[in-house]
């Protein structure tokens, strides 16, 4: 798959998650929607965010470090997409339930940024091809 194809399907699949989480948010009764209706309106935040997120940090990356791998960085920008919005769904579904403190967003900091340091880690004690 070339970068273009990347880009071309990451935006497409992004607006689709986007126009789903809209139509979420318009038809589903919160008062009566139950665990379904959450679960709709979690998961299609979570891919649009996933989506926006990786297409903004590889246009980033690309416009930064020019002479890198392009492959590299497009994993290195969905796996932070990805980190980034597990971050801000959970920590947006805490706050909906009232759990979201201040001890709790460091905890939840502090478990995103350790997984991230296990990936890099494991990235490097792989050898390289």
């Amino acid at each position: 798959m070339t970068l273009r194809q990347y880009v071309v399907l990451m935006t497409l699949g992004t607006f689709l998650c986007w126009g789903a989480w809209f139509l979420v948010v318009m038809y589903l009764d919160p008062a009566t929607a139950g665990w379904l209706g959450f679960g709709f309106f979690y998961s299609s935040l979570f891919l649009a965010l996933v989506g926006s997120f990786s297409l903004i940090g590889l246009g980033f990356r690309l416009y930064i470090l020019q002479s890198e791998v392009v492959f590299r960085q497009v994993s290195v920008a969905f796996r932070q997409a990805l980190s980034f919005s597990v971050l801000m769904t959970v920590g947006l579904f805490l706050e909906s339930k009232d759990l979201l403190t201040w001890w709790n967003a460091v905890m939840l900091v502090l478990a995103v940024t350790l997984v991230e340091f296990a990936v890099i880690s494991l990235r490097y004690r792989e050898p390289r091809v």
